[in-house]
């Protein structure tokens, strides 16, 4: 499981930034092209963060949909897995939004 990994990277960005002030909230934005699992990764905060001042921490993760174009016949389309495969046929595809990991924010008391 690489969430965890990702987690305890994010905890100790968002410590390393923030000392001993309490952290309410945490807010991020994954792609569902990522390979990254939403539900994977608040598990994991939630054990990674205890005994920390992230502990009961809200955290909030934007999930935006993918979207392709097609360099064969220019349409744009949504992605939501990782078959980049446009309704054309064509598998020339590039991904514009979908493989996002981004911290978006922090909230502190």
């Amino acid at each position: 499981m690489h969430e965890l990994s990702i987690v305890q990277s994010l905890i100790d960005a968002v410590l390393d930034k923030t000392g001993s002030r309490a952290v309410t909230g945490v807010n991020l934005r994954i792609g569902p092209l990522s390979g990254v699992l939403p539900d994977a990764l608040r598990f994991c905060f939630d054990v990674a963060s205890a005994g920390t001042t992230l502990a009961g921490a809200r955290l909030q993760i934007d999930e935006p949909q993918g979207q392709g174009r097609c360099r064969t016949c220019g349409n744009n389309f949504a992605l939501t897995d990782m078959f980049l495969l446009c309704p054309c046929g064509s598998a020339d595809v590039h991904v514009v939004t979908g493989r996002e990991l981004q911290l978006v924010s922090v909230e502190v008391a």
